[in-house]
């Protein structure tokens, strides 16, 4: 099996829309919007690439926006297509997020990579889908960029979880330094901000915020399921306040990397 088959198989089985509808997954969606509503103007053009079900972009075409969207896979796409309300400016074609020919150079205000970043394997595919996405961005615009944190999947799936002694994963795991490699099969590609960091270096973008989505919210899921909805507002207070905070980050289960071209 390849990639796609892989990714095909997982999405089948996995709810998207609903994941982020979940109290343990609204603050990724809240967060990512609230910094997204920071930079929105009047007129923009968006391109989200890895749309996955519609998620993001619907809400911005339902905000009045013109929206492009790029998705690899049929069954997201399907999901997508059956989410799009009558009155939404709103395309949506399929594709890899490695090779955005169909797309022309500099025509976005602001493009978001919010999915593609987890399922690429090689440095160079993630050079590729980076520069790419900068390539259809105007000058000025914005490159939005979600990646997977390496450490929180060494504490939640290695020790909650028990996983790091399973014989398919132990070798994937550096026994010093517990940085995990991946392969298709496992579908998820995990960072630190040193790689993200490497990778952008040479790049025509300027970092304006890097920050957790969803901070501790996968270690206490079913405490955020028990809140009553007062409780549950502060929580979302105490977590937008957190999020950008340097000695915080490092818990996060997804960074979000934002970008200015230059």
């Amino acid at each position: 099996m390849n990639i796609k088959d892989y990714l095909q198989a997982y999405y089948e089985t996995h709810d998207e829309d609903g994941r982020l509808l979940s109290r343990k997954g609204q603050p990724e969606f809240l967060t990512t919007m609230r910094y997204i509503e920071r930079y929105l103007k009047p007129g923009m053009r968006i391109l989200e690439i890895g749309a996955a079900t519609g998620r993001y972009s619907h809400t911005l075409a339902r905000k009045g926006y013109q929206v492009d969207a790029l998705e690899l896979l049929e069954h997201n796409i399907r999901i997508f297509e059956q989410n799009t309300q009558p009155g939404e400016n709103i395309t949506i074609t399929q594709g890899n997020a490695i090779d955005l020919s169909a797309f022309p150079s500099e025509t976005y205000d602001m493009t978001l990579l919010l999915g593609p970043m987890y399922h690429l394997f090689t440095r160079e595919e993630q050079h590729m889908a980076l520069s790419e996405a900068l390539r259809v961005t105007k000058p000025g615009g914005l490159l939005f960029a979600a990646y997977c944190n390496n450490e929180a999947t060494i504490i939640d799936f290695c020790f909650t979880r028990g996983y790091l002694l399973d014989p398919h994963f132990f070798p994937l795991i550096d026994q010093e330094t517990f940085k995990c490699t991946s392969n298709p099969e496992d579908r998820f590609v995990l960072h630190r901000r040193e790689e993200i960091d490497a990778l952008m270096a040479d790049l025509p973008a300027k970092r304006l915020h890097f920050l957790g989505t969803d901070m501790m919210s996968n270690y206490i899921k079913d405490a955020l399921e028990e809140m009553s909805d007062e409780l549950y507002e502060y929580y979302l207070k105490y977590h937008f306040l957190i999020c950008e905070r340097p000695d915080m980050i490092g818990i996060t289960n997804h960074f979000l990397d934002i970008c200015q071209k230059c």
